[in-house]
């Protein structure tokens, strides 16, 4: 709905009015169908973002369409992963949403920003070797599996130690309900920021449901800045989203631990942050950028490193001809599988996130169990 007055209003729509809001959502527009998803869940109730990239389209090599530049043009805010995924996006956020806010979400301070993983085969298969870098200073190194269930539930004692990297720093030690404020003051540098430059890492930070978090967190900063009318709302949205990921985080982490150790090849490097919180280890990928198909050499080397590895199981992506994948297994014990980092088909809407992190630990299980 425009944000105009209504200075004259027909009868006979004065009852539509009524069971109306009474002021307008703002037009919130959001990329990526994961990210979608969370910001749909805090407006719920308010009003409905407009979804970008649809269906099984990838960010990658996605193009605008002349309806997604409309949406852009009137939108008020926009919610974007980064430059490092969204790669077309940088120059219409400038000639087209020059009137709108755009919050990145790898700009949020306390994101786990992991590097990319360099060539296909992960030749460290240590996760202290793989693991990244946070650009906002906290936690990151959160991958020793081994410290689990040592949890601390000291709120007082998490939060005096936010920005230590101390050897225990499980992702499990974050659950608490009470650190939705925390993360709310981590993530209100993010909203309206603007000439941050942080360093590129893995685009791919939502597989992560701790990073999650924070995006709930700064995406319900940013509502309650542009709508404080319905900040209540939003406010209360967050904190159920918050609880319910921090439940996700537990479910998942037991619904791998079947699989754990067990190697596995990916189409393309999407999934580090999973990896990395869930302490399941990738042994490669067939290419690091989905757009570029790899060639006959590297199949070959692939294939190699299959049968080498003793690997389980390779996964296609619905976002991409599954070609590579039977070519490459042929000839090995490998089975087939398929992981869906961006919910390509799964209905759009406030429980997608939560659908997409429960279908990639069960496909992983489906095929990687003996």
């Amino acid at each position: 709905m425009p944000k105009t007055a209504l200075t004259l209003i027909a009868p006979a729509a004065i009852a539509l009015l009524a069971a109306s809001p009474a002021l307008a959502a703002p037009n919130v527009v959001a990329t990526i169908k994961p990210l979608h998803s969370l910001v749909a869940g805090v407006m719920e109730g308010v009003g409905e973002p407009q979804l970008l990239i649809q269906g099984a389209a990838s960010p990658h090599g996605f193009s605008l369409r002349p309806s997604d530049a409309a949406a852009l043009e009137s939108a008020d805010l926009v919610f974007w992963i980064g430059e490092d995924l969204e790669t077309f996006l940088s120059g219409p956020l400038e000639s087209l949403a020059s009137g709108a806010t755009a919050i990145e979400m790898m700009d949020v301070p306390g994101m786990t920003i992991l590097d990319l993983r360099e060539g296909g085969l992960f030749e460290a298969h240590g996760h202290g070797d793989e693991a990244g870098h946070d650009d906002h200073g906290d936690d990151h190194d959160d991958h020793a599996h081994e410290d689990e269930h040592a949890h601390d539930h000291d709120d007082d004692a998490d939060h005096d130690h936010a920005h230590d990297h101390a050897e225990d720093e499980h992702a499990h030690d974050d659950h608490e309900h009470d650190d939705h404020d925390h993360d709310h003051d981590q993530a209100h540098d993010a909203v309206a920021a603007e000439g941050h430059d942080h360093a590129h890492g893995d685009g791919h930070i939502w597989l992560d449901p701790q990073n999650a978090r924070l995006m709930v967190a700064a995406i319900t900063d940013a509502l309650i800045t542009a709508d404080p009318d319905n900040g209540e709302t939003y406010n209360a949205n967050g904190q159920a989203l918050t609880e319910r990921l921090d439940a996700l985080q537990a479910e998942i982490d037991a619904a791998l631990e079947p699989v754990r150790g067990k190697p596995f090849f990916v189409f393309h490097d999407a999934y580090h942050y999973f990896e990395a919180r869930f302490d399941i280890e990738a042994t490669g990928s067939f290419t690091v950028n989905p757009e570029i198909a790899p060639g006959a050499g590297r199949l070959t080397e692939i294939q190699g490193v299959i049968a080498e590895t003793d690997a389980v199981c390779v996964f296609a992506e619905p976002q991409f001809s599954p070609q590579v994948i039977e070519t490459v297994s042929q000839g090995t014990d490998a089975r087939v599988g398929t992981l869906d980092p961006l919910g390509a088909e799964i209905e759009d809407g406030p429980d997608l996130y939560f659908t997409l992190i429960e279908n990639l630990a069960a496909s992983l299980n489906e095929c990687l169990a003996e």
